[in-house]
């Protein structure tokens, strides 16, 4: 599997076209047939920066994701409202990405 986390801070006067930039590119990931799940959210600490979790199946899968006609035109396009550079953090890790959180017990 592979996960891919994303942070990036969104210039405060493009904050509507991210909203609906991002929006648009979670649906094209989310069709993907090798993308186990797409998310994004806001840091309610600091306004208008993001933090994206992608999960693929496998690096076959990210590396078809890459070149992706949605994908290419979301990059292109997220380096017009970002003010700088996001940084990213990108796994490849064996077996499932997600486990049972050991430390807590549902009552």
């Amino acid at each position: 599997m592979i996960l891919i986390v994303l942070k990036a801070q969104i210039r405060p006067d493009k904050r509507d076209e991210w909203l609906s930039g991002i929006s648009e590119y979670k649906k094209g990931v989310n069709s993907e047939p090798g993308n186990i799940s797409f998310d994004y959210h806001e840091n309610v600490e600091k306004k208008n920066e993001f933090v994206i979790v992608e999960v693929f199946r496998d690096s076959a899968a990210g590396d078809e994701h890459v070149k992706t006609d949605h994908a290419q035109k979301f990059f292109d396009f997220m380096g017009t409202v970002v003010p700088e550079k996001p940084l990213i953090n990108f796994q490849s890790l064996d077996g499932d990405v997600w486990n049972e959180m050991g430390e807590v017990t549902p009552r």
